[in-house]
């Protein structure tokens, strides 16, 4: 009877947390957001820069590729005008959106994470946070360099970034790792953030001559010195002067690229699913359905209802994608 009573109080005490959990409900809601289109088929994978759509098509930041993946495949990337996909094993297929009959088959026998091309380059990041580079032509491998473990990651991973001979691997423990392709050599490893759990990187750019990334954790600029700054980044965009992060905590931050606090505003209880930026506004798409239309002066901004469903999101420049909708912003 005794346990009866403790496990009874424990379901109460549970369900009361769950059906008193607050949501983003603002105050002034100006009207229906209005800009909307339909695609044929439903997202039913994504990654950074790609999704899969449920006919075997691909939605890239370009629009749609009309090629047939693998059924039991995942969508990896979009790279140096290839579609990336590979199965669990391993069975990683390089298909031309230019001619979607040529492909280039790679045999590599473990989970594929994160991928790249460049010309004859591939650069893979393994789940098991190994990164390896690999000869397109022949297949075989000529640089790999296992990570530490990682027990738990975050969806957004990102793939490999090529900068001239340099391969910038973006690791799954948080580190930023810079290879040099021509001479098979690691030249550097960077700390971005040091957390056990959910501490891939999940953005990087270059701005500037400077390399920014970011894991849930901490975003890193990094040139002649880095500079680390702690916020918990749902979404990151950078308008060519400002980097924009939308925060777990609801916040929306502008930062320099020093990573210099410019202003910032919070909409208190916001679950932010993605980010635009748009001329002198940003567009933030908020889970509850709800469309924020903010000035870049972090002070004036306008709600609209939006017709947002439980289901995959993408981000392109000028839209958002939900399931089998487009959301249109520019």
């Amino acid at each position: 009877m005794k346990k009866y009573i403790i496990f009874t109080s424990l379901f109460v005490l549970l369900f009361s947390a769950c059906s008193t959990k607050k949501v983003f409900e603002p105050k002034n809601v100006k009207d229906d957001w209005s800009k909307y289109a339909s695609i044929d088929e439903s997202i039913v994978d994504t990654s950074l820069n790609v999704a899969l759509l449920e006919d075997g098509s691909v939605l890239t930041k370009d629009g749609i590729v009309k090629i047939n993946i693998n059924k039991d495949d995942r969508v990896i990337s979009y790279s140096d005008d290839w579609i990336i996909s590979s199965s669990l094993d391993g069975n990683m297929t390089l298909t031309s959106v230019n001619d979607t009959t040529l492909k280039e088959n790679f045999s590599l026998g473990k989970t594929v994470a994160a991928a790249s091309v460049k010309d004859d380059t591939l650069a893979v990041l393994f789940a098991d946070n190994e990164l390896a580079l690999y000869s397109v032509s022949t297949k075989k491998i000529f640089f790999k360099d296992q990570g530490s473990e990682s027990i738990a990651e975050n969806t957004k991973i990102v793939n490999p970034y090529f900068l001239n001979d340099l391969v910038v691997f973006s690791t799954l423990d948080g580190k930023i790792i810079i290879v040099n392709a021509k001479k098979k050599k690691k030249l550097r490893t960077v700390i971005v953030s040091a957390e056990d759990y959910f501490n891939n990187v999940v953005y990087f750019k270059m701005i500037k001559n400077k390399i920014v990334a970011a894991t849930g954790y901490k975003i890193l600029s990094m040139s002649d010195k880095e500079v680390r700054a702690k916020y918990e980044a749902r979404s990151i965009v950078y308008d060519g002067k400002n980097i924009y992060i939308a925060t777990k905590q609801g916040e929306v931050v502008s930062l320099t690229d020093n990573l210099e606090l410019n202003a910032k505003i919070k909409f208190p209880f916001a679950h932010f699913l993605g980010m635009i930026s748009n001329g002198d506004k940003l567009y933030i798409l908020e889970k509850e359905g709800y469309m924020i239309v903010l000035n870049k002066n972090m002070k004036d901004y306008t709600v609209y209802d939006a017709d947002v469903e439980d289901g995959y999101i993408f981000t392109t420049d000028s839209a958002f994608y939900n399931n089998d909708e487009k959301i249109i912003v520019k």
